[in-house]
């Protein structure tokens, strides 16, 4: 069955997104990914102009299919902002079990590819700034006395979550992280120097 041009760079993507992943981006090349797609090399090259083109391709489809999940799991159904970062939390926890997890694949990207010039590495940076930002807009709606600092700290034990997952397990110190981020909200939603003054 013959795809069009659209419905080949969504599979070529699919199929680089897996080998990427699971075998780093410096471990995989370009005749592999055309291979296992079962398009040849050049059709590849018509697609995305460059191996540098395909691996920014890479991490934008993750990009995209991450930010989905996250605004999935911290949706404003209702829920107030502490039971939806702490949602965000849970989802985090079977998110990164060994069968569906090897670490973050943007963690990943920025060690693989040093140069903030590339565009994949400015992509992952740009996903890991919108996190926080997100987090941010929670801690925000929360109403705690600094959203801000409330945010830093959450970002740090999600992030943290992601890269202790990729050498420790998922066993390992990541099974606290729900528990470190309910306790670091609790502590952010106390105003001790507004109510200290009777």
């Amino acid at each position: 069955m013959r795809r069009s041009a659209a419905e080949t760079r969504a599979h070529v993507l699919e199929v680089a997104h897996e080998l990427f992943y699971w075998r780093g981006i410096r471990g995989v090349g370009v005749d592999t990914i055309a291979s296992e797609a079962g398009v040849a090399p050049t059709a590849l090259y018509r697609l995305f102009e460059s191996r540098d083109g395909l691996v920014a391709a890479y991490v934008e489809r993750a990009d995209r299919l991450y930010k989905q999940w996250f605004d999935e799991v911290t949706a404003d159904d209702g829920r107030s902002p502490r039971e939806r970062i702490l949602a965000l939390f849970d989802a985090q926890t079977e998110q990164v079990q060994p069968d569906r997890c090897r670490g973050c694949p943007f963690l990943m990207a920025l060690a693989e590819l040093p140069d903030p010039d590339h565009p994949a590495h400015r992509l992952a940076v740009g996903t890991k700034t919108w996190v926080s930002r997100r987090l941010g807009d929670l801690t925000a709606a929360a109403g705690v006395a600094d959203p801000a600092a409330l945010a830093d700290q959450l970002t740090l034990v999600f992030e943290g979550t992601y890269a202790s997952v990729q050498a420790l397990g998922a066993t390992g110190p990541a099974t606290g992280a729900r528990l470190l981020a309910e306790l670091v909200i609790t502590a952010g939603e106390r105003h001790p120097e507004s109510r200290d003054h009777g």
